[in-house]
C-alpha cells in the first residue's frame, strides 16, 4: 500500500472533522485544528446563531460546546455534516488550501431532512507530521 498523498490526507482530515462534529469528543475535534486556528461562521438566524469568529483551540472548543448544549449538533442530536465536492491545492510542503461544499441534515433517525447547505474555504498546515486545519471560513447558500 502506498502512503497517501498530501491531498488525500487533507481529504481524510476533512471527513474526520465532519464525523467528529457529529459524533466525536470535543477534544478529538479540536485536535484536527492547529493551535492558532481561526474558525469563522456567518450568522444563522434559523438556528438563532450570531456571526462567530473563534481563534485558537480553546475558543473553537467553546463554540462546539455551546452548539452541543443548544442541541444544534453533536452526539444525540441526530444531525449530520456531509462534505462533498472537495478540491485541494497543495501550495507548499507545509501548506494547502481546500474548497468544499457542505450539507447539514437534521432528524437523521426519524425523518432525515436537509437543513442547510454552503461552502468551506479552508487552509491547512502540516503540524507535527499531520495536516491540520488552520483557517476555516464557512459560507451559507
Amino acid at each position: 500500500m502506498q502512503p497517501e498523498s498530501p491531498a488525500e490526507q487533507i481529504r481524510t482530515a476533512l471527513a474526520r472533522i465532519a464525523h467528529l462534529a457529529d459524533t466525536g469528543a470535543v477534544d478529538d475535534y479540536v485536535e484536527q485544528f492547529t493551535q492558532q486556528a481561526e474558525w469563522t461562521m456567518p450568522a444563522n438566524p434559523d438556528r438563532g446563531l450570531p456571526l462567530q469568529v473563534r481563534r485558537g483551540r480553546e475558543e473553537i472548543a467553546a463554540g462546539v460546546r455551546e452548539r452541543r448544549a443548544a442541541g444544534i449538533q453533536g452526539p444525540g442530536t441526530f444531525t449530520r455534516h456531509v462534505t462533498t465536492a472537495v478540491a485541494v491545492e497543495v501550495t507548499s510542503d507545509t501548506t494547502a488550501r481546500a474548497e468544499a461544499v457542505w450539507t447539514f441534515y437534521v432528524d437523521t433517525v426519524t425523518a432525515p431532512r436537509l437543513s442547510g447547505v454552503g461552502s468551506y474555504a479552508d487552509e491547512f498546515e502540516l503540524e507535527d507530521g499531520r495536516w491540520r486545519l488552520s483557517r476555516r471560513v464557512i459560507a451559507r447558500g
